[in-house]
């Protein structure tokens, strides 16, 4: 199924890239087609922009000195083709093929344009989602944003990752934390779309729809109204281990799409202008609004929270293209500079006011909604990439002590938060339903569905680890072992 859907995408992307080869040229069977070396060779061109020394015959020794000459130009750019060999290309042997292409599409497609964002994430968080839905995941992406902007180390994977998770935490709790199943409702493609064009989807309707339903529009208008090839269907995305190299190749078209977009400065100084007076009024409408309810109920106080987060969601909306508009800080101007600074200062006031309220919980729901949390901050959190095999195996068995230790108060949690009372001595609510309905979602999907996930992904790391520290005695090992007390000074180091 995986080497089905690659093969399928990888060649609809190569055609896409054909098309712009003069003359244009087309491939109808990857693995037929790349044998004579000639398509290899006109994709690299356009690629490159580079004109590349060919044979112009179609015998075997023609097409072998082609692919030799597309491996030596991969080569020349520092691309590692690791067992990719031109008798394996000529064969056509299906997962040579398909490395290759993988290869070309990382470095030229996705790895060029996730450069291009490191200088963009130093810009402030624009995530307004944990005002919504309470989850952390969103709000740490700033720090992780930060991290970007001290030294480009990240790899492009996690860059175009941040972006997509930028693009879609501009619409509330849709959130992206993987290549695969997180893509699966559709509603991701659909927020990022809404992100770029607003207008073009209502994303309200399809939270409504089936995954396929919401999978299917979003290629459809992905295609018509951005000019984005369709390189998938919904039924290769809507399985239960999507494949991720797929998906990321048409990901990367999306932020291909961003980078191009045109825009006069003109312009851009309007919308900035229009996007700082609305802030600066939404800024102002939260200071009367914090005042008004200084002394309200807690049922009040959070209903009102809710009504502005509505009201702020849905007029944020024409301002989204300037508000995640990528530019480096070179780039900016002072008042888009300025734009950024206030509008980071309203969304942290905007969290702040959250947070408080939910410190503000009445007991049980306080202790629930800060286990909750912590649950969602451990799940949140990137593995440890520790070059230190043995300080790593430490450091996953804590994580995994710390995890088993949270998840041991899920019962308990789920019974008192299913059997509390929501009103008080006057028979009066004390706590918004929406609330309720919130919490008890995010126990159930944030962490009762990925329990399982989370908890595979810290062993995979500790096995990982256990792996590579084994590995690295070995090389050690491999020698003569010389006296008794060498044999025994390893024994005693293992």
């Amino acid at each position: 199924q995986r080497e089905f859907t690659q093969k399928k995408t990888f060649t609809s992307w190569i055609n896409s890239i054909l098309a712009k080869h003069t003359p244009p040229s087309v491939i109808s069977d990857l693995y037929t087609d790349i044998q004579q070396g000639h398509l290899l060779l006109d994709l690299l061109e356009v690629l490159s922009g580079q004109h590349l020394p060919r044979e112009k015959g179609f015998n075997t020794f023609q097409c072998r000195s082609n692919i030799e000459n597309a491996l030596a130009f991969l080569k020349s750019r520092s691309l590692k083709l690791i067992n990719i060999h031109v008798a394996d290309i000529i064969e056509g042997k299906p997962s040579i093929v398909l490395g290759l292409i993988w290869t070309i599409i990382f470095h030229f497609h996705i790895e060029e344009l996730a450069r291009t964002l490191a200088c963009t994430y130093n810009q402030p968080s624009l995530d307004c989602s944990s005002a919504v839905d309470c989850s952390p995941k969103a709000s740490r992406s700033a720090k992780k944003s930060a991290k970007i902007k001290e030294r480009w180390k990240i790899s492009a994977t996690k860059a175009l990752l941040l972006w997509a998770k930028e693009q879609c935490s501009l619409h509330g709790s849709i959130n992206v934390t993987d290549f695969k199943s997180s893509w699966r409702s559709g509603l991701p493609f659909l927020a990022i779309i809404q992100t770029l064009r607003p207008g073009l989807v209502d994303l309200e309707k399809a939270k409504a729809r089936s995954n396929k339903e919401n999978l299917k529009e979003a290629f459809r208008i992905a295609e018509l109204e951005l000019n984005i090839p369709r390189l998938l269907e919904p039924e290769d995305v809507d399985i239960m281990n999507p494949d991720e190299k797929s998906i990321m190749t048409y990901v990367a078209q999306f932020l291909q799409y961003s980078r191009n977009l045109p825009e006069s400065e003109e312009d851009m100084q309007e919308k900035v202008r229009e996007a700082m007076s609305w802030s600066a009024a939404q800024e102002k409408k939260l200071a009367k609004l914090l005042i008004d309810t200084e002394n309200e109920t807690y049922y009040q106080k959070y209903k009102e929270m809710m009504s502005f987060i509505e009201a702020f969601n849905q007029g944020k909306n024409p301002f989204l293209p300037v508000l995640s508009s990528k530019r480096s800080e070179a780039e900016l101007s002072e008042g888009q500079k300025q734009m950024r600074e206030e509008w980071d200062k309203l969304i942290s006031q905007i969290n702040e006011w959250k947070v408080k309220l939910d410190q503000m919980l009445p007991s049980p729901l306080d202790s629930i909604e800060a286990w909750l949390q912590e649950v969602e901050h451990l799940q949140a959190e990137d593995l440890p990439d520790l070059q230190d095999p043995f300080k790593a195996i430490f450091v996953f068995r804590e994580i995994i002590v710390m995890f088993k230790g949270l998840m041991d108060c899920f019962d308990s949690h789920l019974d008192t938060l299913q059997s509390f009372k929501n009103e008080d001595e006057k028979n009066m609510p004390l706590v918004l339903p929406e609330k309720l309905e919130e919490m008890k979602r995010r126990l159930f999907s944030n962490i009762r569905f990925t329990n399982s996930n989370t908890f595979l992904e810290y062993h995979y790391g500790l096995c990982s680890a256990i792996a590579n520290e084994v590995m690295l005695k070995l090389n050690i090992w491999d020698m003569k072992y010389g006296t008794k007390e060498s044999v025994e000074s390893l024994l005693e180091n293992w």
